[in-house]
């Protein structure tokens, strides 16, 4: 082969590589540029400009929250079966259900809210995901022990204020341990 049909290949296959660099720029991508229009069209009618990060934020942000509640429910399904028709220990049932949920939400979590990082094995991952989960967990128990049981508040009050303390907890450790880092 003459090195002029050498170049010429080895620029195609630079082209070309660089074509695949791109296309899996875009894939690493948690957001999608249809959601994009959304948020922005979202934010236009509400007189709010955001930078192109912050409304990569908003949506992951809004994807973690559908997840979540999708999780909740998957939650409290299991956990009512158990408890109602299945019959066992609301303490039990509350586990199991605890523990669907959060295989759920990890696996939903990767797949559409965060960048997850090759960094780490998935092993890893899902383990040090379960540790916060429990943490948030116990952190949701401490404030309903704490507030309701101790400082008489309303039982719904608490319960509200602490899924928003753990959604914030969860969202911001699940963002730090599971997101590549840039």
């Amino acid at each position: 082969m003459s090195n002029k049909f050498k170049t010429e290949d080895s620029r195609k296959n630079k082209v070309k590589n660089s074509n695949i660099k791109q296309k899996s720029k875009k894939n690493d991508k948690p957001l999608n540029e249809k959601d994009l229009n959304t948020v922005r069209e979202t934010l236009k009618s509400m007189n709010m400009k955001l930078s192109p990060g912050q409304e990569d934020l908003v949506i992951q942000i809004f994807k973690f929250i559908v997840v979540g509640g999708i999780a909740t429910v998957i939650d409290w399904i299991i956990y009512f079966v158990l408890y109602h028709f299945v019959k066992l220990e609301p303490l039990v049932g509350n586990i199991i259900a605890f523990a669907v949920a959060v295989v759920y939400n990890y696996w939903a979590s990767c797949k559409y809210v965060f960048n997850v990082t090759k960094d780490k094995s998935k092993i890893r991952l899902f383990i040090e995901f379960i540790i916060f989960a429990v943490i948030g967990l116990g952190i949701n128990e401490l404030l309903i022990y704490g507030l309701h049981n101790k400082a008489g508040w309303n039982p719904m009050l608490v319960k509200i204020l602490a899924t928003i303390i753990v959604m914030i907890f969860n969202f911001v450790t699940r963002k730090l341990f599971l997101e590549k880092r840039k």
